[in-house]
């Protein structure tokens, strides 16, 4: 690649990345004050069971050299978050950092997996229809899309697992991610990455978007031109017709299709960031669910920084806007 074509990537990617750091500051920030004016604490729930007076939670605070002040709780976390140290889980006594990192790892396969599903059911049918127009194919398509993506996920999640279960019988009734057999193991996995591929409300959107702009770009002067020339209008029609739509509505869908993952993950037993977060509330266990919020925060500007980069790659004059 030229130098040329080099250096307006990098020059969004450096502006991208100071305003990632000061988003996850304010991120860090909110989530913790909220956490912190939250009722309850996470010292009640070690002395669960016990005499959970004033006095025992000031004794397991001074044993944990956990401040008072909340300022100073969060500057303490904050230096060491910069260092690395995300703190230790008071439910598990484990170091927060590479507990959220294992389970980010599973939830980062759901979710590409799932956005994987999305585009290979939307892209068809969107481009389809943009070309077509709507006909007897194009409006069956159309429309079972929005009925798809109006059904609740977690609904669409117990239906599958009903029918391979009772109906095929291919897994214990006792499911799990864990529990199912060796055999349709590689199935069980692909389970709820197909549920969340489905359900997570975006196919219809991907389509309505990509076959507006794709209409629009097949109705450009040089669509016509090429056409005239007998090119390849597909070639011409690539980049800004469906390469540039479809990372902008994903990387605007992440959050969505990451809050779904939480519902999937519940009813699945996937273990990923969803179920350790539900745990982690119910516990509250704070340094956890502030390692969750900060990976969350950052696989969202992940989706943001590739759309800048496709946008910058294929305009390479954006960057200067």
């Amino acid at each position: 690649m030229k130098l040329s074509a080099i250096r307006p990537i990098a020059l969004v990617l450096s502006r991208e990345l100071v305003v990632t750091v000061l988003l996850l500051l304010g991120v860090s920030f909110v989530v913790f004050i909220i956490l912190f004016a939250s009722p309850g604490d996470p010292f009640s729930v070690l002395l669960e069971g016990q005499l959970s007076t004033a006095e025992a939670k000031a004794g397991v605070r001074e044993a944990m050299g956990v401040p008072r002040s909340w300022y100073i709780q969060y500057l303490a976390w904050l230096a060491g978050m910069l260092s690395g140290n995300f703190g230790t889980s008071i439910r598990m006594g484990l170091p927060v950092l590479p507990e959220v990192l294992r389970v980010g790892l599973s939830t980062l396969i759901l979710t590409i997996g799932s956005l994987i599903i999305t585009l290979l059911i939307a892209v068809p049918i969107a481009l389809y229809s943009a070309v077509r127009g709507t006909n007897k194919i194009s409006w069956p398509l159309t429309m079972s899309s929005y009925v798809i993506s109006a059904l609740p996920v977690f609904w669409l999640g117990y239906i599958v697992i009903y029918f391979f279960t009772h109906k095929l019988g291919l897994f214990p009734i006792a499911f799990g991610f864990s529990s199912a057999g060796q055999k349709y193991r590689w199935l069980y996995q692909l389970l709820p990455i197909f549920v969340l591929g489905v359900g997570n409300g975006t196919i219809s959107e991907v389509i309505r978007y990509l076959r507006q702009e794709m209409g629009r770009v097949m109705a450009e002067d040089y669509i016509r031109t090429a056409r005239a020339k007998g090119a390849s209008v597909w070639k011409h029609a690539f980049k800004e017709g469906l390469l540039i739509p479809v990372t902008e509505i994903i990387a605007s869908k992440i959050p969505f299709i990451l809050g779904g993952a939480v519902i999937v993950e519940q009813v699945f037993n996937w273990p990923g960031m969803g179920r350790m977060a539900w745990q982690a509330a119910q516990d509250r266990d704070y340094p956890v669910i502030m390692g969750i919020a900060i990976l969350a925060a950052v696989f969202v500007r992940m989706g943001s920084l590739f759309q800048s980069v496709v946008y910058v790659a294929v305009n390479p004059r954006a960057s200067k806007e």
